[in-house]
């Protein structure tokens, strides 16, 4: 059943580079905005959440959107909502042709509590389910970045009970997420080498690496730039690409092809391609405004006022407007996983080029 749902998905990525999509498959929702983390970074903990989906709402909306196939659940911080498990089940059974969630952490909530929590998601049946662990330095610039002292401590015990927890469910994977900003300048190698120290298992591969970009309806954080030098990025990610291993799977080539475009990227400061927002993805925050991604200020609507049902605004005016500046290429200039997985399966030639 697995190797089916995974399969679906790789068609449905492919058909993506010959036609529009009639509806997206992947999905990245913010359930929450609620944040223990005080991150230099992002403001997302300055807010004060409010009138956040209700699971009922949650439900519906996934009763009446049953293609996806990739869920991104995000934050905030995801586990902060106790409905969290619940969440992922409206979305397993609805969508049946779901073969991944993934949810980034800060690994502040309880470690029992978390540990509980992913258990009972893996129970509910996801085929794969993908967890990134935040870490953005060693242990005393991630507990500074962060704003929480003891934070770095709390991500290696999390890594230690997922790894523990992988001995007995083969559906769980994890990574550590590193978004380069100019608060962490230069310092990739030297976390890596201290992560090293406490989980001596960890390689380079355990590595997901992210651009710290700006967003005004996210991260809300267009106040101050926050990206470093341009040569030290491309220096940083040099090294990362050279100490990964060659390894076999959709999941390590996608990852490869991500780091050779952000290291372009970041060079050019042009978009490597065009991406498929509004086509095989959405971003959906935690009042239910939909965008076409996590970077662009541009709601086309509220799953609220539909009652749930993405159809039509997904086929209105305001859609097919984004759509048409994705093509003419007036989509904002950035670089994120959360839309570039897709881009890349949606650019089969990615994989061919430099």
């Amino acid at each position: 059943m697995t190797g089916i749902k995974l399969a679906g998905l790789a068609l449905t990525a492919l058909r993506s580079n010959f036609a529009q999509l009639k509806r997206p498959y992947k999905l990245t929702f913010a359930v929450t905005y609620k944040c223990q983390s005080r991150c230099l970074m992002c403001n997302i903990w300055k807010t004060k959440p409010e009138n956040e989906l209700t699971l009922q709402e949650i439900r519906e909306f996934a009763r009446k959107n049953t293609g996806f196939r990739w869920i991104e659940l995000t934050g905030g911080e995801p586990f902060l909502r106790n409905d969290i498990v619940d969440i992922v089940k409206a979305f397993r059974e609805a969508c049946k042709g779901l073969y991944i969630i993934t949810i980034p952490i800060n690994s502040l909530c309880d470690s029992d509590m978390l540990e509980r929590k992913i258990g009972q998601i893996l129970d509910a049946g996801v085929p794969r389910l993908s967890i990134t662990l935040s870490l953005d330095g060693y242990r005393e610039l991630h507990d500074r970045l962060r704003g929480v002292p003891g934070n770095f401590d709390r991500v290696m015990n999390m890594a230690r009970k997922l790894k523990e927890i992988q001995t007995r469910r083969k559906n769980l994977f994890f990574v550590f997420g590193y978004t380069m900003s100019k608060y962490n300048e230069g310092m990739l190698e030297r976390t890596y080498e201290s992560v090293r120290k406490e989980l001596p298992h960890v390689t380079c591969d355990d590595f997901h690496v992210n651009l710290g970009q700006s967003s005004e309806m996210y991260y809300r954080n267009t106040d101050a730039s926050i990206n470093p030098e341009r040569a030290e990025i491309a220096g940083e990610l040099g090294w990362l690409i050279k100490k990964r291993r060659f390894q076999i799977g959709a999941i390590p080539l996608i990852e490869g092809v991500f780091l050779k475009k952000l290291v372009d990227y970041v060079s050019t400061g042009k978009l490597p391609m065009k991406s498929r927002c509004l086509d095989a993805s959405l971003f959906i925050d935690n009042q239910g405004n939909v965008f076409p991604s996590i970077m662009w200020n541009r709601k086309i609507g509220n799953i609220r006022d539909s009652g749930g049902d993405l159809s039509k605004m997904w086929h209105g005016g305001e859609a097919e407007s984004v759509r048409k500046d994705v093509r003419e290429g007036r989509e904002p200039t950035a670089w994120t996983a959360c839309e570039a997985y897709q881009a890349i399966v949606g650019n089969v030639w990615s994989f061919f080029s430099r």
